[in-house]
Order: C-alpha cells, then structure tokens, then sequence
C-alpha cells in the first residue's frame, strides 16, 4: 500500500493490512485479539499485564520479544464494540519507535471456500521516525500487522478445528 500523508504533514502516515481467516470470528474476544492477552496472536509479543477492568481506557504494559527494535509498549484501549466486531489501541508509551500510533481493527463475516470465515482489517496511524522515510515506514508497520494476522488466522483456525462449524449453503 502506498504510505499516506496525514492532515497534510510529511510526519505521519497511515495504512491497513488484512487477511482471510477461515472458520469462527476471527478470534475475536474468544479467539485471539483480547486485550488482555496480545502474546495469543502476536508472536512478538512475550507478556502484558493490564492496567484496570477491562474497559475503554485500559492499559496494557507490553513486553516485545528480543530481534525487534523494541522492549516495551504501553497501550491504551480506544475503542471496543463486540457486536460490530471493533477493536482500537493508542500507544501512549514504551520503549520503540512507533510514536503514536494507533489503530482499530475491524472484522468482517465472509465466505471462504464454502465455509463461514472472516476478513479481518487493521487500519492505521503513526508517526515517521527521525531517520526513516513514509515508505519504509509504512512497510515496517504492514510487515508487522501481516505478521500477526497470519498469526491470527493461524489460532482461529486451530480453534475452528476444535469447534467445527457447518458449511454455507449459497
């Protein structure tokens, strides 16, 4: 995806990245992207403990695993809608280079192959580090996202196996 100027300032971009994920919801608050528990489906993520209830405004302090620019991460719930399938993160803090950013993840019902499936969508904005340009950026952040969307898809599909689901009649 090409890199997007935001709010006409060379300092910030945004962008998205999604994936197909066959069976269930798309891990979803029983699946994967719980606030709570990040290291389910992002492998680079080692801990999190969570600041508070689970409620808009939560905060979870983050451990990154070693071979990424990174250590630590303190992120904010944004928004969380369960019935429309609406997930967003501030990061507020920590130890990297991804100076506020933000994203929301969105999940849409769809048809893969036959079978009930989702297509999961995470959009996002950050700033652009000193030293680094729009375009390399944009595909530090995609690269990521792809990353732990595969990882997504890859426990919704453990647990779809686990919890079979009948095929679609279309």
């Amino acid at each position: 995806m090409d890199p997007e100027a935001v709010d006409g300032g060379e300092s910030r971009v945004k962008g998205r990245s999604g994936d197909q994920v066959a069976g269930g919801d798309g891990g979803g608050e029983n699946g994967g992207w719980r606030f709570d528990q990040p290291q389910k489906y992002k492998p680079f993520v080692s801990r999190c403990v969570v600041e508070g209830n689970f409620e808009i405004g939560s905060v979870r302090e983050v451990n990154v695993k070693s071979g990424l620019p990174a250590t630590t991460s303190t992120e904010r719930l944004e928004l969380f809608d369960d019935d429309e399938h609406i997930f967003g993160i501030k990061i507020v803090g920590g130890d990297h280079r991804l100076q506020n950013y933000s994203s929301v993840i969105t999940v849409h019902p769809e048809s893969i192959d036959g079978r009930p499936g989702t297509l999961v969508i995470e959009s996002f904005i950050v700033d652009v580090p000193d030293g680094n340009t729009k375009d390399e950026t944009c595909f530090f952040v995609e690269a990521l996202i792809k990353c732990n969307l595969k990882s997504l898809a890859h426990v919704s599909e453990r647990l779809a196996v686990q919890d079979p689901v009948d095929p679609i009649d279309l």
